[in-house]
C-alpha cells in the first residue's frame, strides 16, 4: 500500500475521528499517535477495519519515540490544538513547537506530504497569545518543510463540536446570554464533514498549496449563530450585549476553571471577524466548495437540548 500510509497526530479528536474513518474506508492504513492508549484506544480503534489503524503511545515531544513513525508514513497530518492553556500545554509548546517538530522529520524522511491544521485569522489577531502562536508554527512549518499544505479553517462544527454544543448547553441554562462586542463578530462555520473531505482530496489528489482557508458557505454574526440555536432548541433568551469591561471581568473568573468558558485571551480573538482574508486560496478555489449548510446540520442533533429530547424531533408520527 506505498502511498497509502497517514501518521496522524490528534486522532481522537472531533476531526480526527471523522478523518481516521475517511480514510480507512478508502483503503489508507492510519498510525494513530496517543498520549493515553487506555483513555483514547478503544475511541480510536472503531473507527476502521481491524489491521487499517495502528495506535502507538507516545508522549508528542519524545523524538526519539515518534521518529521512528515516520519511516513507516507517506503523508503526516497533524490535528493537535488547544483553545486555552494549561500548566503542561502551552500555546507554544503545541502550536508552534511540535509542528515544527513534526515538519522536521518529515523533510529527514522525504514524506510525500505534510498538512497541518491551524486557524483562520491569525494575521490580524495580533494581540492573542494563541493567534501568535498559530502563526509562528505556520512559518517553522513552511521554513522546514515547504511541501506543507496548512489548513485555516473557521470554526469547525458538528455533533462532537465544542462549539455549538457548549452554546446549546449554556442557552438551556442561562436566562441571559451576552454578546461581546454586541455579537457582531463574523464567522464561516465549517461542517466537520466538509473539512475532512477537503483533507481527504488534498491527500488522494495530491494537492500541494502553502496555505488554504477553509470556510463554510455562510456568513453569520455571533449574534445570528446564537439566534439560530435558540430557535433549533426551542428557548427564548435575552440577548444582552456586554461592555467589554465587563466581559474582560468575566474572564478573569471564567479562566480560573479547569475547563474555562472563556478567557482573556478568548475574548480578544472575538474582536477579529473569522473570515476569509482575499490574500490566500480557499477550499472553493482548490475545486471543493463547502456543502453543509449551518442550521439543516445543526438541526439534526439539536433536539438533545429541546424539551423532550427525540420525541421533539420535527416530522415524526406515531406508528399506526
Amino acid at each position: 500500500m506505498k502511498g497509502k500510509n497517514c501518521l496522524i497526530f490528534g486522532g481522537s479528536g472531533q476531526i480526527g475521528r471523522h478523518l481516521i474513518r475517511k480514510l480507512t474506508k478508502n483503503d489508507y492504513k492510519v498510525i494513530v499517535v496517543t498520549r493515553n492508549i487506555h483513555q483514547k484506544g478503544h475511541i480510536i480503534k472503531t473507527q476502521g477495519n481491524a489491521g487499517y489503524i495502528d495506535i502507538v503511545e507516545a508522549n508528542i515531544f519524545e523524538e526519539n519515540k515518534i521518529k521512528g513513525l515516520f519511516e513507516r508514513a507517506d503523508v503526516c497530518i497533524n490535528l493537535i490544538g488547544i483553545l486555552y492553556e494549561k500548566k503542561r500545554s502551552s500555546f507554544r509548546n503545541i502550536h508552534t513547537l511540535l509542528p515544527s517538530l513534526l515538519a522536521k522529520l518529515c523533510k529527514q524522511n522525504n514524506l510525500k506530504h505534510f498538512i497541518h491544521l491551524s486557524a483562520l485569522g491569525i494575521n490580524e489577531a495580533k494581540d492573542s497569545d494563541y493567534a501568535k502562536s498559530k502563526l509562528e508554527g505556520e512559518k517553522e512549518i513552511l521554513k522546514n518543510f515547504p511541501l506543507s499544505t496548512i489548513l485555516r479553517p473557521s470554526v469547525v462544527y458538528s455533533i462532537d463540536d465544542n462549539f455549538t454544543t457548549n452554546f446549546m448547553t449554556l442557552l438551556n441554562r442561562l436566562p441571559v446570554f451576552p454578546l461581546y462586542y454586541g455579537g457582531q463578530t463574523k464567522f464561516m462555520p465549517i461542517h466537520s464533514s466538509d473539512l475532512i473531505d477537503i483533507i481527504y482530496k488534498i491527500i488522494s489528489k495530491n494537492i500541494y498549496s502553502q496555505i488554504i482557508e477553509c470556510v463554510g458557505s455562510e456568513t453569520l454574526t455571533f449574534k445570528e449563530i446564537v439566534e439560530k440555536l435558540l430557535i433549533l432548541i426551542d428557548k427564548k433568551r435575552v440577548l444582552l450585549p456586554v461592555p467589554l469591561f465587563f466581559g474582560k471581568m468575566s474572564a478573569k473568573f471564567f479562566q480560573l476553571f479547569p475547563k474555562p468558558l472563556l478567557t482573556e485571551d478568548q475574548l480578544r480573538l472575538l474582536k477579529y471577524n473569522n473570515i476569509i482574508s482575499g490574500r490566500y486560496k480557499t477550499n472553493t478555489d482548490i475545486g471543493f466548495p463547502a456543502k453543509c449548510l449551518f442550521e439543516k446540520e445543526v438541526e439534526k442533533y439539536s433536539y438533545m437540548w429541546r424539551q423532550g429530547g427525540q420525541f421533539s424531533k420535527k416530522n415524526i408520527s406515531p406508528k399506526k
